[in-house]
């Protein structure tokens, strides 16, 4: 794994040198894992390739800001899919919304309402930015230690091979990060 770091660490230097060749290079050694979390996450084979896409372009453009110390290239290069997946899914969405407000219009008054409850739409909304504000407030390590654990689903072992610290640590890291949310998210209570 740390040759592999030291690899996609050297590939994304080049990139951000503008070297093409170590964006293809970079490509074919990531673009498995990164379409599969693509695909994961939006569920369609064409918009998990554009996710790609996107996120390729990105790397090119941002490679310059990677920093090694905060993440390992992959778990950086994951970051970027997921962002760009999600951003693919709320674009779905308002395409989705902006076709049915008419056929909404017009059957508003004949068809019993299926729809959520707005108020547990707006309840869930509101745990949404109270889980984003207390994230923030996380030390940066605990927050990519916290985050990378729900988002890849590792264990605390697995987590610590990968980011080649300590178990110790991984396993205070995260204990304290669930703590400092904890107590963040019962302000919001």
């Amino acid at each position: 794994m740390q040759n592999d770091d030291a690899t996609l660490q050297d590939l994304i230097d080049r990139v951000a040198a503008r070297d093409d060749s170590a964006l293809k290079s970079l490509y074919g050694l990531t673009s498995a894992k990164l379409y599969g979390l693509a695909l994961r996450i939006t569920g369609q084979r064409d918009r998990a390739e554009d996710v790609l896409q996107e996120t390729f372009l990105q790397v090119w453009r941002t490679a310059a800001d990677y920093r090694a110390s905060l993440s390992p290239p992959l778990a950086w290069l994951g970051l970027i899919v997921r962002s760009r997946a999600l951003d693919q899914l709320r674009r779905q969405k308002v395409a989705r919304e902006h076709l049915t407000d008419t056929l909404d219009e017009t059957l508003a008054d004949t068809l019993d309402g299926d729809a959520d409850d707005p108020l547990d739409v707006s309840l869930a909304s509101q745990q949404a930015r109270a889980l984003h504000q207390c994230l923030a407030r996380l030390d940066r390590k605990q927050r990519a230690v916290v985050s990378l654990a729900y988002l890849r689903d590792l264990s605390h072992s697995e987590l610590a091979q990968q980011l080649k610290l300590p178990l110790g640590t991984v396993k205070t890291w995260i204990r304290r990060g669930l703590d400092q949310l904890r107590a963040c998210m019962a302000q919001f209570a």
